[in-house]
């Protein structure tokens, strides 16, 4: 995000992208030889790379490779996602891919906190209506969904379905507060200022 860009989060609009299953790992969503990178340039190019290759190694089509799912922004998913270990790289990748927001039964918290930092709102839902979701995008690939985090709701077409999410989270969210650095730089004179009075800074 840039420094000049208004980073509340208030509604995610865009088509969706079907990721069903349980207890989906990050090891999953960015394998372990990926995160030698030093940046994170260049992660999006191997979300659930091995998951793809074994997809098409099997004839079948990876939703992550599904040419009806280019350019979703919206990711549908199951319980537990972003279980397994807490590298970074994998909610970094999934957002440099352009996903915004995770529909999901329930997150790993680690998974949910990094998600957070970057901005990806992670709404939680029933099972049902994740599955409904889910349904719904596989049947029609084109569906534009709707997260709107002031009403706690996705809507997609004449379909709505409420969703929770913590409300310290929200908040940050929807007043811009996730995106520590931005704010951090928004009053970099004081931060200047502060630096220039401690002993341990100055001369360096």
């Amino acid at each position: 995000m840039s420094a000049t860009s208004d980073p509340r989060v208030t509604l995610i609009t865009g088509r969706a992208l079907p990721m069903t299953g349980d207890d989906i790992d990050t090891d999953r969503i960015m394998p372990a030889r990926f995160l030698k990178a030093v940046s994170f340039d260049g992660l999006e190019r191997h979300v659930f790379e091995d998951d793809r290759l074994a997809a098409r190694a099997a004839g079948a089509v990876h939703p992550f490779d599904d040419e009806r799912y280019r350019g979703a922004t919206v990711l549908v998913t199951g319980r537990n996602f972003g279980c397994g270990s807490s590298r970074e790289h994998a909610p970094q990748g999934m957002a440099r891919w352009g996903i915004r927001a995770v529909v999901g039964v329930s997150f790993a918290e680690i998974f949910f906190s990094n998600a957070t930092a970057l901005g990806v709102a992670c709404v939680s839902t029933s099972p049902e209506a994740a599955a409904d979701l889910a349904r719904l995008v596989e049947q029609v690939p084109g569906t534009v969904v709707t997260i709107d985090l002031p009403a706690m709701q996705v809507r997609a077409g004449t379909h709505v379905w409420s969703v929770t999410m913590p409300a310290s989270v929200r908040e940050a969210l929807t007043a811009g507060t996730w995106d520590a650095t931005a704010m951090l730089t928004a009053d970099f004179d004081v931060v200047r200022a502060t630096a220039a009075r401690l002993p341990y800074i100055r001369g360096f």
